[in-house]
């Protein structure tokens, strides 16, 4: 079966999704910055632990020689992600945005998506049926942000938006470019995790499983989409 690495999978949805494709058959990576925290979730998953920084090179090259070492990759997840909030768990708005935070931001959700990806691409090439699952989030579909009355239109961030978009595109260009992967964005939906301060509405179970599907698909399957568990989303 498929040997896959999840970033940011101590806890929450990468938690979740790699309990449920270790119930799959899939051996299992646990990739947390906190390498005993990694190590307890791995303990209790039944997974192999891995620190992993993604927006550190020199923690993802040696996750990258580690993973080679014990045979391979055959599925990506980058799941790691931030959402910076101000005090009272509230979301800062374009008023209050500031280059920094944008550079934090994008630090984690863009850059450390393509340190990851470009280390770990030399092993997935490798494999029989490689997949890469990118996180993104509804609020980077510009379609739905612009949708008056709507939920996605009412958000009143800037920098975890524009994060989630860059992926989406970094998705799309990658997928063009190694049409042997598949490449595929993929939104959870508003789910209770702390990245949002749990003020999601849907559960872990919940919104994992359009992550658990596109790691599962095969050679023939989608690449370069944007997806919900309902389907494919506007860009």
């Amino acid at each position: 079966m498929a040997t896959t690495l999840i970033t940011g999978a101590n806890k929450g949805l990468g938690f979740e999704t790699a309990r449920r494709l270790i119930a799959a058959g899939h051996t299992v990576y646990v990739g947390s910055r906190d390498a005993e925290r990694g190590r307890r979730a791995a303990e209790q998953l039944g997974a192999r632990a891995v620190q992993l920084d993604v927006t550190d090179d020199a923690s993802v090259e040696a996750a990258a020689k580690a993973i080679e070492a014990d045979g391979g990759l055959d599925v990506l997840i980058n799941n790691a992600g931030i959402e910076r909030r101000g005090a009272g768990n509230i979301v800062i708005g374009a008023a209050d945005v500031t280059a920094d935070m944008m550079r934090e931001t994008f630090e984690t959700n863009v850059f450390g998506t393509v340190r990851v990806t470009h280390a770990f691409l030399p092993l997935l090439q490798r494999s029989a049926a490689p997949v890469i699952v990118n996180l993104s989030s509804g609020l980077a579909s510009l379609a739905r942000v612009t949708e008056a009355g709507t939920p996605t239109y009412a958000y009143p961030g800037v920098a975890y938006p524009a994060s989630k978009t860059a992926v989406n595109m970094i998705t799309v260009q990658y997928a063009k470019a190694f049409p042997n992967i598949r490449i595929n964005a993929v939104e959870p939906g508003f789910t209770k995790t702390d990245l949002n301060g749990n003020t999601g509405i849907q559960t872990v179970e919940q919104g994992a499983e359009i992550i658990v599907r596109m790691a599962q698909v095969g050679p023939d399957g989608p690449t370069g989409g944007y997806f919900d568990a309902e389907g494919p989303l506007p860009w």
